[in-house]
């Protein structure tokens, strides 16, 4: 049964059919998927869809996704990590292909966004694919040419791990008001000059911008990591309510 709007709430979101146009191999464990929503009624960089998978036997599976997207873009983009051991993922990371349809929802959130009229300087903190978010951030800052001063800490395993790293590297090369910082926390290349740690206060410190510059920040990643962060930077004496967090993890 459809929902029915009830007076004074929001009515419920529809779901919609998505067409999967191409695929994009961002890591060896990293899709992007590139979606055709007829009717998509535009989002905010920084919120996240509901994509719903219906077996033969009508069986069905429900996840939560980031937009990777920003709003210029005409097609809509999710980045799906594959999990081990997942009902969902793995689907859409090996066995998805140019015409299959999904069905989505959205988008879904307003606290966790991003638009130049917020200001900053805006800090972005990112473990794994908690990048997926920030990077539609990024993608909408550039797509606007904002002004507003950038910073990006990302923590992966390895380099063959940061997702979008061509994207990064070409945003880190070009300056401007965008900077890009990588720590690699397991591996790390010959000659690599990065950081090669956890995201801790130490780091955070050394990072982040002065509190004394009311930065707006944004951090993305496993609870624990999200935990750990929000607290370093309310610490270093950001307003906590200037540091917007989003988390993922197990369903």
């Amino acid at each position: 049964m459809a929902g029915t709007a009830i007076p004074g709430r929001l009515a419920p979101l529809a779901w919609r059919a998505a067409e999967v146009v191409g695929t994009v191999a961002e890591t060896y464990r990293v899709r992007t998927l590139l979606l055709d929503v007829p009717g998509w009624p535009g989002h905010r960089a920084g919120q996240h869809v509901d994509l719903r998978l219906t077996a033969e036997d009508g069986y069905q599976a429900q996840r939560s996704y980031s937009i990777a997207s920003p709003p210029q873009d005409g097609l809509l983009r999710i980045t799906v990590e594959r999990i081990g051991d997942g009902e969902v993922s793995p689907y859409l990371v090996d066995e998805v292909r140019a015409g299959d349809r999904l069905e989505l929802r959205g988008p879904i959130g307003g606290h966790f966004v991003w638009e130049e009229s917020l200001g900053g300087p805006l800090l972005l903190v990112g473990g794994g694919s908690g990048v997926v978010p920030l990077a539609a951030m990024l993608r909408h800052h550039a797509a606007t040419g904002s002004p507003v001063p950038a910073r990006l800490l990302l923590s992966a395993r390895s380099l063959d791990d940061v997702i979008y790293r061509e994207e990064l590297e070409r945003l880190a090369r070009a300056g401007g008001p965008i900077d890009v910082r990588l720590t690699l926390t397991r591996s790390r290349p010959v000659g690599w000059t990065g950081y090669g740690r956890r995201v801790d206060a130490e780091l955070l410190r050394e990072v982040a911008w002065p509190a004394s510059r009311s930065p707006l920040a944004y951090v993305c990643g496993p609870t624990g990591f999200v935990e750990s962060a929000s607290r370093a930077l309310v610490a270093l004496g950001y307003d906590p309510g200037r540091v917007k967090t989003e988390r993922f993890g197990p369903s």
